[in-house]
């Protein structure tokens, strides 16, 4: 197997204090996996601004600047952690062999890319980097998102357990993976439907080296509420069986009322009352809700707009004139 090009995507936002940092670091392993000939001399750091609002993209140009190494493209907007990375994705497929996606806060132990590399020459076309543990976390967090990934299982979605974006992704995977159109995107659980060999590097997760994390609580429930939606029906067969179970015994209450009402045992009250018609109006409510959400997740579906615009390249950026993408500064994504 010849020596393959890698592109390390970092997907980018309001990056400005860690970036500096960290960028040093991706460079020097970039530099060692070429050195132990791991990996070609062509291999690129592109990251992928995701319309940040401080000076992220200003020093990701100055890093180009600087080293070859470094290449970069900035979206128009801010359009999402998963969208960035898909964008650093489909833009690197057709110049690279393999391609590692990883955070730009240094949290991911950058010294698993080794592993994965050795992987993917021993023949695996996806490697999922896996947290060893979760002792970093907060009880909450660790509890939640450990919560998460059980339930995404149980409801028939196909996911890694404690796998979040850290993964390698060979070429030939990223070329069908291209296919999938849908504009709702949840990568962590989209890679398994794809197939192909893979397998598991495990890695040490450590703290965030600068500023703070982008990603608070209302953040982790959307993308969690995004992935349940995106990957599963079976919240829509739930709602089937919680209708069936109530029907039931709303026709069992009705053969009791009219016993009663024979037998002359029957008792006004009006607690009884409220209490079942605020348990079916909130189920009501509930089930409305999550048809809601499936039937606005078709009606983005069918606008079919870009998952990402690039607004801009590095002047190094050595654009590949390939099918599915456009010359000059912008480019679209369906």
């Amino acid at each position: 197997m010849k020596t393959p090009v890698l592109y390390i995507i970092i997907p980018c936002y309001n990056e400005k204090e860690v970036l500096p940092i960290t960028s040093e670091k991706f460079l020097s392993k970039l530099n060692s996996l070429i050195s132990e000939k791991l990996i070609d001399d062509k291999s690129r750091i592109l990251f992928v601004n995701d319309g940040s609002k401080d000076s992220t993209w200003q020093i990701i140009s100055d890093l180009a600047q600087k080293n070859e190494h470094f290449i970069g493209i900035s979206q128009s907007r801010n359009r999402g952690h998963q969208n960035a990375v898909l964008a650093g994705l489909m833009e690197a497929k057709d110049v690279c062999d393999i391609t590692i996606s990883i955070d730009c806060d240094g949290q991911d132990d950058i010294n698993a890319m080794d592993n994965m590399v050795k992987e993917y020459l021993k023949g695996a076309d996806i490697v999922y980097g896996v947290r060893s543990s979760r002792k970093t976390d907060t009880f909450f967090k660790r509890f939640t998102a450990q919560s998460f990934y059980k339930l995404l299982n149980s409801l028939g979605a196909e996911v890694i357990y404690n796998h979040a974006d850290y993964r390698l992704v060979s070429s030939k995977v990223l070329q069908h993976f291209a296919d999938f159109k849908e504009i709702n995107i949840f990568l962590r659980g989209m890679f398994p439907l794809v197939g192909f060999k893979s397998t598991i590097t495990y890695y040490e997760r450590f703290e965030r080296i600068a500023g703070k994390s982008h990603y608070p609580l209302r953040k982790m429930l959307a993308l969690a509420f995004d992935g349940i939606t995106s990957l599963s029906t079976k919240p829509l067969s739930l709602i089937v069986g919680i209708g069936t179970f109530i029907s039931s015994l709303s026709f069992i209450g009705v053969i009791w009322s009219i016993i009663q009402q024979i037998t002359g045992k029957t008792i006004q009250g009006w607690s009884s009352t409220i209490c079942i018609i605020c348990f079916l109006g909130g189920i009501q409510l509930l089930s409305i809700g999550i048809l809601g959400e499936y039937i606005g997740k078709i009606y983005m579906e069918v606008k079919q707009r870009p998952r990402y615009i690039i607004s801009e390249r590095t002047p190094n950026y050595k654009q590949t004139n390939t099918k599915g993408k456009q010359n000059g500064k912008t480019s679209k994504n369906k």
